[in-house]
This record gives structure tokens, sequence and C-alpha cells, in this order.
């Protein structure tokens, strides 16, 4: 007789596994990516000055000729303004300097900006850095050529400094004060001001780039439709024209409906937070409670358009 074995073999678990899920998009991934762009400083720091030094390369007197085409025209421009709009040139031409100083650095962002990554290929595609590397270098690199530019500033607040330093107006021939006019205070510490106000404006210029370059890489037809949007702003917002003009005792006096539409431009209350306490004018509590929505706002979709598209950048460029 022989024995026959009843015991039978384990059979495999052939069930599929589950695969582990992914958290490349959440809100921490997000984060996480900015706050490690930060930390790298020392790379996009780097990367701004090589920008800013290759564009001047084998040139004498280097990055200072931002600062020189800035004044002539400032200058020029100033000079032709004033007396279209019969405005004293002692206080015009800062208002105007000031103007194209902060109006170059929001339009340097939003351009470069949208094509910070798609400029950034070769990087994205060899370096495994955060994206948000080479939005920092965007705004490290439009802060160098807003420094050199403040030269502008510094030369022409040390020259009308006495124009400035007691109460104006734009909106007058003489610049004098008319009681029951628009008047503006003068320069005095709330100067210090344009610190926040650049502050919040950099932080907007960070969160504008980020998430337009995501849109940009995605959408090559983007930054076309952008850049017709942003020369029309800039018609649209106070830099080369003085807003007394359009209020009681200006000029254009009589054109005060258009004030509530221009408060609708967002770029207006950007120039307001900083242009206005450089060159001694007030700035109303209005432009400050739009700047700080805004920016956090912008943030918001900002980390939104970072968590669900930050990994297909590079597959985007």
């Amino acid at each position: 007789m022989h024995a026959t074995s009843t015991v039978h073999a384990a059979e495999p678990d052939v069930s599929t596994p589950v695969p582990p899920s992914s958290d490349s998009k959440t809100f921490a991934r997000a984060i996480d990516d900015i706050k490690t762009g930060f930390a790298a400083r020392e790379l996009w720091t780097h990367l701004g000055w090589q920008d800013i030094k290759q564009r001047y390369r084998r040139s004498i007197i280097g990055p200072f000729w931002i600062t020189i085409s800035q004044g002539v025209i400032a200058l020029g421009l100033g000079l032709l303004y004033s007396q279209l709009f019969r405005t004293p040139i002692e206080v015009f031409l800062p208002y105007l300097s000031t103007g194209f100083i902060i109006w170059g650095f929001i339009q340097g962002c939003l351009t470069e900006g949208m094509e910070t990554f798609i400029a950034n290929e070769g990087l994205i595609k060899q370096v495994p850095a955060p994206i948000s590397v080479y939005v920092l270098r965007t705004i490290w690199r439009q802060t160098l050529l807003l420094a050199h530019n403040m030269i502008v500033y510094v030369v022409l607040l040390i020259i009308f400094f006495s124009a400035l330093d007691s109460p104006y107006s734009l909106g007058s021939k003489d610049g004098v004060c008319v009681p029951d006019k628009f008047c503006h205070p003068g320069l005095s510490w709330n100067i210090f001001l344009a610190i926040p106000g650049f502050v919040l404006l950099a932080l907007t210029a960070g969160w504008a780039a980020l998430l337009l370059g995501i849109i940009s890489t995605r959408f090559r037809d983007i930054p076309q439709l952008i850049n017709s949007l942003i020369q029309l702003m800039f018609y649209g917002t106070p830099i080369v024209w003085p807003v007394d003009q359009l209020l009681s005792g200006g000029a254009r006096d009589g054109a005060s409906w258009a004030l509530p539409i221009i408060k609708l431009n967002p770029l207006y209350h950007y120039m307001q937070v900083v242009r206005s306490p450089l060159i001694g004018q007030a700035v109303s509590w209005t432009s400050w409670v739009v700047v700080g929505g805004l920016t956090v706002v912008g943030w918001a979709l900002a980390l939104v358009a970072m968590r669900n598209y930050r990994s297909r950048v590079s597959y985007w460029v």
C-alpha cells in the first residue's frame, strides 16, 4: 500500500497589489517647492547676477547704462510733458521718473515672468532644482535693474528736494497749493512706507511670474495676449500723467468722472504704495487694502497652479 499525502500546498495570493497613492499634487509639496527655492538663494542670486553681467559684457561702464538710459528718457519726457500738462518741472520730473522706474520693474516681472520657464528650459531639464528658483531668478534680476534705476531718483531728490519738501500740487501751473484744492503734503518720514510697498509689489511679482509662467509654458499664445494688455495698462495707469490733472483745480478739471475708472486698475494702487511715499504724496488706505488683498488672492491661485501642474512644467518646456 502506498500512502497518499493529503497536505495541499498553500495557494499564492494572485490579487493585484494596490499602488501607493502619490502625494505630488498636494499643497504641502507646492509650499515645500517654494521653501526649497528660497533656501537655494546662492543659486538664483548667482544666476541673476550673471544675467546682468552677460547683458553688459565687454561694456566699459556695464550696468550703469541702465541708469544713463533711464535718466535720459526721464529728462526728455519730463521737459515735454511738464509743458503739455502745465506743471512745474521741479515736481513733475521726480513724479515721472519714479513712475518709469517702478513701471519698468512691473513690466519686466510680467513679461520675463511669463517666459521664466521657457527661457530656463536647459536648466530645468538638467538641474534638479525647484521651479520656484527660476521665478526668484527673474524677480532678483529685475530688482537689480530697479536698484540701478533708483540712482536717477536719488539724484533728482537731491536736486529738487526743496520743491518736494513742502506742500505742492501737480495740477497747478506754478505747483503752489491753493486752499480747498488737491494738494500733496511733501516729503516726510512717510518716505519709508515705500519699503513695505515694494515688498508687497515684489510678492505680487512672484505669484504673477509663477502663475503666468506655468500658463504660458502650456499655452504659448498667452504671452502675446498679456503683452498687449500690458501696453494698454501702461496708458491707463498714471505714470506719465498726474491724477491731479483730473481733480479740482487741475488743468483737465472736469474729467473727474474718469477717476473711479482709474482706481479699478490694480496697477494704479501698486504705483501708489511705492511711488507716493518717495515723492511726498499721501497713500490712501484703499490702495493698501487692494494691494494686500491681491497679494493674498494671487498667491492662493499660484499655489493651486503649483499643486496641479508643478510636475508637468519640465515636460511642457
